[in-house]
């Protein structure tokens, strides 16, 4: 919030290294600073680390917490917007962004409602995903 988001990145990659010495890659918490690391690399437009980071996180978080977990659904987000919201995003990265969005946002609206924070910022997120697609003259 105050705009030192290399501080915030790096803080944000401690955190998540010493949960997963200390806890283990199954840990709750361990997911969530993970989550947050992946957050900061979004926000540093550091899109390739944090898919990177994401694809090892989100099984997990399905495996361990599954599907429908509030967690495994900001995550899917996030991985979702490493994919469009970088420069050299692909056709094909458009395109797994929003079929990701869209499966989230299902699972969103059952499980939290239409009026959950979470629901909404992936339906934010689809919004914009699916406008970079339609940028690019596809349906």
């Amino acid at each position: 919030m105050l705009g030192r988001l290399e501080e915030a990145g790096r803080l944000h990659r401690e955190v998540y290294s010493g949960r997963l010495k200390l806890q283990g890659e199954e840990d709750e918490d361990t997911l969530t600073a993970g989550n947050n690391y992946a957050a900061s690399l979004n926000a540093l437009q550091r899109c390739e680390e944090a898919r990177s980071l994401l694809r090892n996180l989100i099984p997990v978080a399905r495996r361990i917490l599954g599907e429908n977990n509030e967690l495994t659904l900001k995550m899917k987000d996030k991985y979702a917007r490493s994919l469009y919201k970088y420069d050299g995003a692909t056709l094909d990265d458009l395109r797994e962004a929003v079929t990701t969005l869209e499966e989230a946002e299902r699972i969103a609206r059952r499980v939290l409602g239409g009026a959950h924070p979470t629901t909404k910022k992936i339906e934010d997120g689809l919004r914009e995903a699916q406008d970079a697609l339609y940028a690019r003259g596809l349906p």
